[in-house]
């Protein structure tokens, strides 16, 4: 890939105690996503000089999870060496030099969340995880050692750098101990006195406790005992520990008394740029480094983001100085995470901390001062925009809901990036300049919001009051149309258009962003008189002068439109999947015409140019289909996410694209010039250097903004094959989007799902500022650090069923063992079958089933009822004794009174309720006729059943509608969707059944309802319709969609969506509906792709009859027969371009005698009944309004023959009315055609198929010489002379048996243009154009020639002509010229690049070196001399050429001719092979001409030669 690109990297990771490191000489670390990220700092990193020293060199990939931790061997000799851990359970040992593993271990079974590397023993790699468990894994010996020493869960580790066996553990309950790992982990000592996680650990960098004079009566916690009491040991002896918590305290700790000794406590400092809410919990994360050169002291990072350095001899009076106090904005706006000393190659010591505010920032320990900052992305780079009015600012959209601009020019900051936040609040997916107001950025969201951002104040941006639906594809700046641009008073110049995923495109007055946006939609129906459903609308692009518009759309088509009403004037249907991207060339351009290409990419892997300059300027009064496109260019594997013309050269274009590569394209050639592949994922946008002609930046989703060259890159077109399933499977190495935490059932947030089809990933939070904005990513920031707290309660979480296991555990082992063990639990219990067997045969429960247990009481209280029950019958007034006991005896009301039966129904109602009853309740209250509560009360519940809601009437019409309501919204509950509505029809409520089935996606059911309750024109009906078929669309199933568009009567919409597909099938079926309906223009559009598609797979007869359905098709009828005709004649003659495997010929080959012309106009008449002039003429108006691009080397072959054929069709035509000048024209298009595509086999095909006896009698059919046709002709007649002279060149070094014979032998080869052949030809010969060798033996000098072969030598002086010799010469200069120029300038930036780099005595100033390249082979004709050129007298050549070439008649600019020079040396070989039979007069007009115009660096060295 050459020289390592400039990258803006992905965020360092989040919320892990080591995930980046540095060793001195250097060279720096940090974790990013799933890989490793190598910075190098100090004079070492070749930066450019003036601007910091440091760059990104390179990544360590190899992780498939995110890593989460990174560590490098600090010992002299092995600092490449390196050690990274990850959620995918392994650690990894890595040679940072040559980025690879040296080896890798996958001890741990549950997530690694600490790791570091012993600073003692040169191999030994110490790392711990989430269930406690340590691992110490020794390099050298591949062994290891397994320690678990607490059920807790790790979350840092730190090796003493005084001891080989003592090594630090944080936990994440406040809990510190230290172990000895060669007494298998046992416990030194247990700190206690934090409450919350421990986030760093810091040993003292001096052995024993004399450094710092503590008074220990002054710290009375200090005195409590932390742990066993260990005897003096050589193990224990004297060393201080210092531990960051989240509890906001560093403590101090004494490892000789196992006890604190200091407690520092963070201080509340009030962020600069605003104060702290009170209300609002401050995030903290404390890490710590204890400088090697200065034990006394102590850097932590605090809660906003600020550093502070500790003075610990005067902790008492908590005494710190603040990092860069006295600068504004040097410090980190968020939480920092990770602190690593660096020391450099000039011995300075440097302090480098990464943060929640994505930076990495280097500080200087001598002044305590920022050195630099680099910047990183929290998300997918989606899209990139350069500023037209501040050169080189370049605003970055990504998905961390940061806008950033990265001034790419500055001078003393390489990575010189602004942050706006505010207002965003989500990705941001697309991005916009204002052509020309400075600082004037507009972008759009996922959410669908628009907005402008001022990016020279720090104002809140303007936001749109009118948002989409979905997620904003692309903006755009252009004029102002209806109804914006009409009324009275000041108008903004520029409005801004925005497209969103729902396919709207809103136009945004920004003068008033609070106003409405209109949406252009109806003005576009309103002007062109549309009555079907427009297409979804998903790109936008204004051609540069705002008077031209192009809408890409859903279905694969794009509208041209003009302004100011957007009168629709041209269709292009070449794409047939969602277009992604469309670009016009720019202005100022070489060429004027130019500026009317434009570029599309879109779901398929094909990008398409389109040259609509005729198209605009005609202005057509009805639109225009256009389906062949201008230029193919094809090579990318997958969709095409993003374009960008290059504003330095003519026709060049850039392309990114899914397969994970961008492409550099020579449009105007259809050739790939240079691939870049330094992503590791998909590529989202891509953009041109408005600076450098060789420089293109490019973003994807993999985090990753890379600048790089395209002159150094090493492959030159996208990998197919073998390369590209490597390719994807680095893209696959990607993070899975999945939780953070994989292994532990949470209840959060689905991840949501990506705008380009993938999801980024969770564990780089999408935050969007400062701690303060409160944004979403806060929230998620928040949840990971809280992540290791779920474990704990997960049992209760996954199941409330008990778990055996042992008690130690509890708590700590994966919940994924909990739910397996419920699992056993239930597999182990015996089968149900038998008890439910048994239960259907058992008696129903009882209604009154307490009254029943009474009942069976023994027979003293059974005897007391009778006594209580007759006394109340039989008393003429109760006393209270008595009405106590009729209380109590509730059951007795069967037999006494109605308030006491109503009492024991209650009673017995809360009973069947307690015991879940519900039913056997409904039919106590149905028993009391209290109908209206029994159905209030189910419905509170949700116990409505069909058989209460059946007995609703007999409570009243009223009581029953509120019943089946209730009902219905119940069922909605219980997502039976459907059964509801059939209630909501039973009470008459059509349309809110209906309703009700739509928005439930039962489309079918609320069709059929619809369509039988409803009047058939009623617009619901339609608009099911219409919402059924998008989603259907959406989804792919196309037929069924078509028959939704059908039913609601929009037929073109069905007839369009058919054509989805894109295969012979689906498009045959579209054109057939079409036709039926009436759209006969869009079903002969239709019908014309679907035989184009047939004539791919060669079945002839298939293409006919889809011609067949449409009367404006017979032309191409006619094409398409002289086309299946020719590739007969060309399979009879074996040749190439004829061969196919399977082809289906129609039944009009009977005759295969006589020429082809013949054969074709006699098919014509009696298959097509084509045997009038006037026929011919309106076949001929038919065909000649349709015009095929030039054609190029890499024009595919089957494409060329059709475009070919169409011409011969229009010759033939011609001819049959007798319009000669016609003719001609149509003929030398198709001789222009193959020569241009470098097939000469076609070209001498064409000549004897269709001038089989040479041009003389079309000459004698013009007949005046000064015809309009006569220059057209006159190149036709070259073109046959041409290659004819070639077939007698290649016929003088071919054994002939007979040689008069040469004229009609066919060259074996043809597929090179003949001019790039003669240009490699050596001083002593010249190879053929084709790749027919020389001849092995020089032939006989008197080799006899025959008649012909002497007058056709003789004619060639034809060819000779010198003003064709003089445009063609111009016309070289220029090229050659700016070839020149264009190499000029790379070598330019190749000098300026390898400065940095090269200390040498090499120090030429950067024009010389420019110059001194130019005079190798490359330069012009002083290159015997070795003089270099200059760029005056470059300028004066190319000014020159281009005055002479406007000079030129305008019949020589148009009509091609074959190059004279090329003739020239061809017939100078034969004079030299058969001296006798070349006269001497035409080898000297030959030299002289060679003389004269083969001046230019193609021709020089053969003119030598021939002189």
């Amino acid at each position: 890939m050459g020289q390592e690109p400039r990258t803006l990297p992905p965020s360092p990771n989040w919320y892990y105690a080591r995930c980046s490191d540095a060793v001195p000489g250097g060279l720096f670390g940090f974790a990013a996503r799933t890989s490793v990220f190598l910075v190098r700092v100090g004079p070492g990193a070749g930066a450019i000089p003036g601007t910091p020293s440091f760059r990104v060199i390179g990544e360590l990939v190899g992780h498939t999870e995110r890593v989460s931790g990174f560590t490098f061997s600090h010992h002299p000799g092995q600092y490449n060496l390196c050690a990274s851990s990850s959620d995918d359970g392994t650690v990894k040992i890595w040679d940072a030099e040559t980025k690879t593993v040296v080896t890798e271990h996958a001890l741990h079974q549950h997530t690694i969340s600490a790791l570091h590397w012993s600073p003692q023993v040169k191999d030994l790699i110490i790392s711990g995880d989430e269930k406690g468990v340590v691992f110490c894994y020794w390099l050298n010996r591949n062994d290891s050692q397994y320690l678990f020493i607490e059920p807790r869960t790790i979350f840092c580790l730190t090796c003493s750098p005084h001891h080989e066996d003592l090594v630090a553990i944080g936990y994440k309950d406040g809990i510190v101990v230290i172990v000895d790992i060669s007494k298998k982990g046992e416990v030194i000592h247990r700190l206690r006195g934090h409450d919350d996680e421990i986030h760093s650990i810091a040993w003292c960098p001096l052995p024993g406790e004399d450094c710092l004079s503590i008074n220990q009566e002054e710290n009375s916690e200090s005195e409590i005992p932390n742990g066993k009491d260990i005897a003096q040991t050589p193990v224990t002896k004297g060393c201080y520990l210092a531990t960051g918590s989240k509890d906001q305290t560093i403590r101090i700790w004494s490892c000789s008394r196992g006890r604190g000794v200091m407690i520092l406590k963070l201080p509340f400092l009030k962020r600069r740029g605003g104060g702290i809410d009170p209300t609002v919990k401050e995030r903290l994360w404390l890490t710590l480094h204890w400088p090697k050169d200065q034990p006394t002291q102590l850097v932590s990072s605090s809660f906003g983001g600020e550093l502070l350095l500790w003075d610990l001899t005067q902790s008492w009076r908590r005494k710190y100085t603040l990092f860069s106090a006295s600068l504004e904005g040097q410090n980190h706006s968020r939480i920092v995470f990770n602190l690593c000393p660096l020391k450099t190659e000039d011995d300075k010591q440097l302090l480098l901390s990464t943060s929640m505010d994505r930076d990495v920032k280097c500080w200087d320990m001598a002044t305590l001062d920022c050195c630099w900052t680099l910047p990183s992305l929290g998300g997918f780079a989606y899209s990139l925009a350069f500023s037209p009015v501040d050169t080189g600012c370049l605003a970055i959209g990504a998905g961390d809901g940061m806008i950033r601009v990265w001034n790419t020019i500055s001078i003393k900051n390489s990575y010189d990036v602004k942050n706006f936040w505010q207002g965003v609040k989500s990705k941001v997916t697309a991005l916009c300049w204002h052509p020309t107001k400075e600082g004037c950025l507009a972008f759009g969201t996922d959410d669908g919001k628009v907005g402008l951002y001022d990016t020279y104040s720090n104002k809140p941006p303007q936001i749109s009051s009118t948002y989409h639906k979905k997620t904003v594809y692309s903006l755009a700046w252009g004029p102002p149309i209806p109804p914006m641009s009409l009324g009275e008073g000041d108008r903004p110049s520029l409005t801004l258009y925005s497209c969103g995923g729902e396919g709207i495109v809103l136009q945004h007055n920004p003068w008033k962003l609070s106003g409405e946006a209109s949406d252009i939609n109806k003005l576009i129906r309103d002007t062109n008189s549309i009555k079907y459903k427009l297409p979804v609308h998903t790109e936008i692009s204004w051609k540069a002068d705002g008077k031209i518009i192009a809408l890409g759309n859903e279905d694969g088509s794009i509208e041209i439109f003009q302004v100011p009403n957007l009168k629709l004037i041209c269709t292009i249907q070449q794409h047939h999947k969602l277009v992604n991207a469309i670009r016009w060339h720019h202005e100022h351009g070489s060429q004027p015409g130019l500026s009317y290409l434009m570029a599309s990419g879109s779901n398929n892997a094909v990008i398409y140019v389109h040259n609509l300059k005729t198209v605009i300027e005609s202005n057509p009064e009805s639109p225009v289909t256009i389906t062949e496109p201008y230029r193919t260019l094809s090579g990318h594997t997958a969709k095409i996410t993003s374009l960008a013309w290059s504003p330095h050269h003519d026709g060049r274009l850039v392309s990114a694209s899914y397969d994970g590569t961008a492409q550099v394209w020579d449009a105007l050639r259809e050739e790939p010039l240079c691939n870049f592949r330094g992503h590791r994922g998909r590529l989202l946008c891509v953009v041109w250097s408005p600076v450098d002609p060789d420089c293109v930046y490019s973003g994807a989703d993999d985090f990753c903004v890379y600048r790089w060259l395209a002159s150094m890159q090493e492959h030159s077109r996208p990998p197919q094959g073998k390369k590209s399933t490597e390719l994807e499977k680095k893209r696959l190495s990607q993070p899975k989007p999945k939780p953070k935490r994989k292994k532990k059932p949470t209840l959060r947030v689905p991840i949501k799902q990506d705008l380009y089809d993938g999801n980024e990933d969770e564990s780089m939070r999408e935050s969007a500022g400062p701690a303060e904005n409160g944004s979403v990513s806060d929230q998620e920031g928040e949840e990971e650090a809280q992540q290791p707290e779920l474990p704990c309660g997960v049992t209760s979480a996954v199941s409330k069923k008990p778990v055996i296991c042992p008690p130690v555990s509890l708590g700590f082992e994966k919940p994924k063992v909990t739910v397996n063990n419920n699992v056993t639990l239930l597999k182990k219990e015996p089968p149900k079958e038998k008890p439910e067997a048994l239960l259907k045969k058992r008696k129903a429960r009882s209604t009154l089933p307490l009254i029943m247990s009474l009942d069976h009481r023994s027979k003293e209280e059974l005897h007391q009822d009778c006594l209580v029950l007759a006394t109340a019958k039989h008393s003429k007034e109760l006393n209270e004794d008595v009405s106590a006991a009729l209380e109590e005896r509730f059951h007795l009301g069967l037999f006494t009174d109605r308030a006491t039966l109503y009492r024991m129904f209650e009673v017995e109602g809360k009973g069947h309720l307690e015991n879940g009853h519900p039913e056997l309740f409904h039919q106590l209250m149905l028993w009391k006729g209290d109908l209206k509560g029994v159905l209030q009360s189910a419905a509170e519940r949700g116990e409505l059943t069909d058989s209460l809601v059946a007995m609703a009437p007999v409570a009243g019409y009223h009581v029953w509608l509120w019943a089946v309501e209730a009902f219905a919204k119940q069922l909605c509950f219980q997502d039976q969707y459907v059964k509801a509505a059939s209630h909501l029809l039973s009470i008459h409520k059509v349309y809110e059944a209906v309703e009700l089935l739509k928005s439930h996606h039962f489309y079918r059911e609320a069709i059929a309802v619809a369509k039988a309750r409803l009047r058939p024109e009623d617009p619901i009906l339609k608009d099911l319709y219409l919402s059924w078929g998008a989603i259907l669309e959406k989804d792919g199933h196309y037929a069924i969609a078509a028959k939704c568009y059908l039913g609601a009567g929009s037929a073109y919409d069905a007839a369009k969506v058919l054509a989805k597909k894109g295969d012979a099938a689906s498009l045959k079926t579209a054109a057939e509906l079409a036709s039926i309906v009436g759209e006969d223009e869009l079903s002969a559009s239709l019908a014309l792709r679907c035989a184009q598609e047939l004539l791919l797979a060669r079945n002839w007869v298939g293409a006919q009859e889809v011609l067949q359905l449409h009367e404006s098709l017979k032309g191409q009828r006619l094409v398409f027969c002289l086309l299946e005709l020719l590739s007969k004649h060309l399979e009879d003659r074996q040749l190439a371009e004829g061969k196919s495997s399977s082809s289906s010929y129609n039944a009009w080959f009977t005759d295969t005698e006589g020429p082809l012309v013949e054969r074709v106009t006699a098919v014509w008449e009696s298959a097509f009944s084509l045997d009038t002039p006037e026929q011919c003429q309106a076949a001929f108006q038919q065909l000649q309004n349709i015009k095929y691009p030039s054609a190029t080397n890499n024009t595919p072959s089957k494409q060329l023959l059709l475009h070919i054929c169409h011409d011969l069709t229009l010759a033939v035509l011609s001819q049959q009315v007798a319009s000669w000048d016609k003719a001609v024209e149509a003929l030398l298009r198709a001789v222009v055609r193959s020569y241009d595509s470098g097939n000469f086999t076609i070209m001498q095909e064409v000549y004897s198929a269709f001038l089989p006896e040479g041009c003389d009698h079309l000459r004698d059919k013009l007949g005046d010489l000064q015809s309009p046709a006569t220059p057209a002709f006159q190149s036709l007649e070259a073109f046959f002379l041409y290659g004819r002279l070639y077939e007698f060149w290649w016929s003088l070094s071919r054994p002939r048996p007979d040689s008069s014979v040469w004229v009609r032998t066919a060259p074996r080869t043809a597929s090179t243009e003949q001019s790039q052949q003669l240009d490699d030809a050596s001083p002593e010969e010249s190879d053929p154009p084709a790749s027919e060798p020389e001849p092995s033996r020089p032939p006989e000098p008197d080799r006899r020639l025959t008649e012909g072969s002497e007058q056709m030598l003789n004619a060639c002086k034809e060819l000779f002509s010198e003003k064709h010799a003089c445009f063609q010469n111009s016309q070289r200069t220029v090229a050659e010229v700016q070839e020149t120029l264009a190499e000029m300038i790379r070598q330019h930036q190749k000098s300026q690049l390898c400065k940095p780099t090269v200390n040498g005595p090499e120090k030429n100033d950067p024009e010389q070196e420019a110059e001194q390249s130019l005079a190798s082979p490359q330069s012009q004709c002083k290159e015997e001399k070795n003089e270099p050129v200059s760029l005056h007298e470059l300028t004066k050549r190319l000014t020159e050429a281009n005055e002479r070439i406007a000079n030129f008649p305008e019949s020589v600019k148009i009509w091609p001719f074959p190059d004279v020079m090329e003739c020239c040396l061809v017939l100078l070989h034969i004079g030299s092979q058969c001296p006798s039979r070349v006269t001497q007069e035409m080898q000297q007009q030959a030299q002289e001409l060679l003389q004269k115009y083969g001046n230019t660096q193609v021709y020089r060295r053969c003119c030598q030669t021939c002189m």
